[in-house]
């Protein structure tokens, strides 16, 4: 993976002209909202494109709704009203949301799916679970994975802290039952492959997904060309990014600059509460973003 670190206070944030994330699954236990902060406090994207289940309304409950959440929420609304273009693309466990798509509220795109003109090359980005039979046709059964993997995860949190306290490294259960389930391993692939032939017979660069959690950058032949495959992973396992700078894609690992960026956050002043007035504020700015020029790369939201 390539990745830069973040920076401390007083340092310029790392610049990246878009940022791509997705499977944040805020509102639920398994959910590295502290750890996300750190890192958006790191960078200055030009273009935020939120690739699905971001808010996770499945299983969301009023009494679980930590501050780091809504610190999360609070700071996506400051990019907006600061005038950066942020594109939410709706996923399965927020796709409530999709009755209000191709919504703007200034500087902020609720759409379910988005192009973007990045010199000279499109690049298709959309969740992916339109490729998912059981979400479309079988949502019951589909929440009772959600909720099955959410005691997985916490169960994996109590086993990574007894192998930390004995001097052993993270293990990812949800990696291995993967892994070792040829089922879900022809999934992946068959997720990666459609996507990928799909994205070739449009005649896109790159198709840009989520969804199925698995952090990818790679190039995927098929008849008719070749395209570039990439997916930003999650904010559950593996605490990913996808960045576009300077005319190239990185794959941003969490994992790899947890130390700095923690340090990095830590020296920073801690956030103010989110009282429901300051948020209210914040929507007002970015609503009265809308009638001024915006200043960001082309993008097309029409049918891809």
């Amino acid at each position: 993976m390539t990745a830069r670190g973040g920076a401390e206070k007083g340092e310029a944030r790392r610049p990246v002209d878009v940022l791509v994330l997705s499977d944040i699954h805020l509102g639920t236990v398994g959910c590295h909202a502290t750890e996300l902060l750190h890192y958006l406090k790191s960078v200055q994207p030009g273009t935020l494109v939120l690739n699905g289940d971001i808010i996770d309304c499945w299983q969301f409950t009023k009494w679980y709704w930590p501050k780091s959440h809504m610190k999360v929420v609070k700071r996506i609304l400051k990019l907006v009203s600061a005038g950066v273009p942020v594109y939410y693309v709706t996923g399965n466990h927020d796709d409530m949301l999709r009755k209000f798509t191709e919504q703007d509220l200034g500087n902020f795109h609720l759409v379910n799916k988005v192009v973007l003109d990045l010199d000279g090359k499109r690049a298709w980005v959309f969740h992916g679970d339109v490729f998912d039979v059981v979400t479309k046709h079988s949502r019951w059964l589909a929440r009772l994975g959600g909720v099955g993997y959410d005691i997985l995860i916490l169960i994996n949190r109590f086993v990574n802290w007894l192998s930390e306290l004995s001097g052993h490294g993270r293990i990812s259960l949800s990696k291995r039952i993967k892994d070792g389930v040829k089922s879900a391993v022809s999934f992946i692939g068959d997720f990666e492959r459609t996507a990928a032939a799909m994205a070739i017979e449009e005649g896109y660069d790159y198709v840009v997904c989520g969804h199925i959690h698995q952090p990818a950058m790679r190039e995927i032949a098929g008849d008719g060309g070749r395209v570039m495959y990439l997916n930003s992973g999650d904010w559950i396992e593996n605490l990913t990014a996808l960045e576009f700078h300077e005319g190239q894609w990185s794959l941003f690992s969490y994992r790899e600059h947890e130390s700095e960026l923690e340090k990095a956050g830590q020296l920073q002043e801690p956030d103010e509460e989110p009282t429901d007035a300051a948020l209210h504020a914040e929507l007002l700015s970015a609503t009265l973003k809308f009638v001024r020029p915006v200043r960001h790369l082309p993008v097309m939201t029409g049918e891809g």
